[in-house]
Parts: C-alpha cells; sequence; structure tokens
C-alpha cells in the first residue's frame, strides 16, 4: 500500500501551492513514490482522529503501515533517509543538507509567516503601516544573507537536495510580497525549483484540490 499524506479538503490559498503538504507532495514526486491523499476540513482536523495523527490538529500528515508522522521536515527528511534523490551519499555533503533544511524552517520561515500574516490580517489595524517595514528589514536580512551565500550557484550545496525543497517552499511564501523582486538570484533560484518536473506535478496536483473544491 502506498503511503498516504493528509491535505486541506479547501485551499486556503487558493490554489497557489503554499500549504504544507506542497513540500511532502514534492518531496514524493523527487523520489519517484506513489502516494495517496486523504483530504480533511478545517473541522476535521480537530476532531481526534486526526489529533491521534497531528497533536496541534494541522496539516500535513504522513502514514505508511505502522508509521505516523506530523510536521512537514520530519516528513521530507524521512523521505530523503529512504529513498535516493534528495540526500547525497557523501557524509558530510548529506549533513550540509540536512542543516539547510533546518535553516529554511528554523532561520527563514518565522519571518516571512510573520510577515504574510501581518499582510493578511493586520492591514485594518493601527500600527500596520508603521510595523510592515520592520517586518519586510527582518525578510530583507536574511534574504540577504541567503543571497550572499548563494552567489550564482544553482543550488544551496552542489546538487539539488531536500535543503533546497525545502528552502523553495519557504521562499514561494514572498511572491506576493515583491520582496523577491529585490534579489535576483534568490528569485532565479525559487524560479528553478519550480520548474522542477516534480514540482510540476506536486503543484497540479494540490491545484486540482482547488479547482474540484471551487467548483462543488
Amino acid at each position: 500500500m502506498p503511503p498516504t499524506i493528509t491535505a486541506f479538503e479547501s485551499s486556503p490559498d487558493r490554489g497557489r501551492g503554499q500549504a504544507r503538504d506542497m513540500r511532502v507532495r514534492w518531496a514524493l514526486e523527487e523520489v519517484g513514490q506513489p502516494y495517496d491523499v486523504r483530504l480533511v476540513s478545517f473541522k476535521e482536523m480537530k476532531q481526534p482522529a486526526h489529533l491521534v495523527l497531528h497533536p496541534f490538529g494541522q496539516i500535513p500528515t504522513f502514514e505508511d503501515g505502522d508509521l505516523a508522522l506530523f510536521e512537514s521536515g520530519a516528513i521530507v527528511l524521512h523521505l530523503a533517509e529512504r529513498h535516493a534523490g534528495l540526500l547525497p551519499l557523501e557524509a558530510n555533503a548529506r549533513g550540509r543538507a540536512i542543516a539547510w533544511m533546518f535553516a529554511a524552517l528554523n532561520t527563514l520561515e518565522p519571518p516571512i509567516v510573520e510577515l504574510g500574516m501581518a499582510m493578511l490580517f493586520e492591514r485594518d489595524k493601527s500600527w500596520y503601516e508603521a510595523r510592515l517595514p520592520m517586518l519586510q528589514d527582518r525578510v530583507r536580512t536574511r534574504l540577504g544573507e541567503l543571497s550572499a551565500r548563494l552567489g550564482d550557484a544553482d543550488w544551496l550545496d552542489g546538487a539539488f537536495s531536500a535543503g533546497d525543497l525545502m528552502m523553495v517552499t519557504v521562499l514561494r511564501r514572498l511572491n506576493t510580497s515583491g520582496l523577491l523582486d529585490e534579489y535576483p538570484d534568490i528569485a532565479a533560484y525559487v524560479a528553478r525549483g519550480e520548474a522542477r518536473p516534480a514540482f510540476r506535478r506536486a503543484f497540479e496536483a494540490q491545484l486540482a484540490v482547488f479547482t474540484a473544491a471551487s467548483r462543488s
């Protein structure tokens, strides 16, 4: 039986591919692993059956036989360690790829998510205009550091890895912010990730869920 992941029954980002099941879908596509998807509603995510899989009532989850995992980073790392294609064979390069996975989630994603949440939910607040430049500058600091490290390389550390997969999915959250336009090398890096056939397959699969929900 193929593994099963969970995803939103109705995409909150209107099919832009930002929900975190996208990371798991992309990883599964990269390693050529077939998978099933169980769609869950926001209500179902808070019910006991789902909370057994994800104690915080979110998606994605991953079930494979008697193994159940939550957190997109943990799931992608699990897949990368068990299938060829997402982690280098050489031990030091493998360690660096894993470090980039953690950097994407722990260093880049928090200020990016904070900026995105403000832009979505705080526009009507009295403090929004004063707070926005501060949030943007926090993201710019990280983008500048990433740009300095990336240079003119295609990927973060040699060949494409799970580190790049996680980093690209995190950076895509800035697609509507305009900040990526200030860093052409990073914008090109994200575009290279989005051009990978495995990404396109994962994106189309996730988009199909939104398309079907919008027709019902």
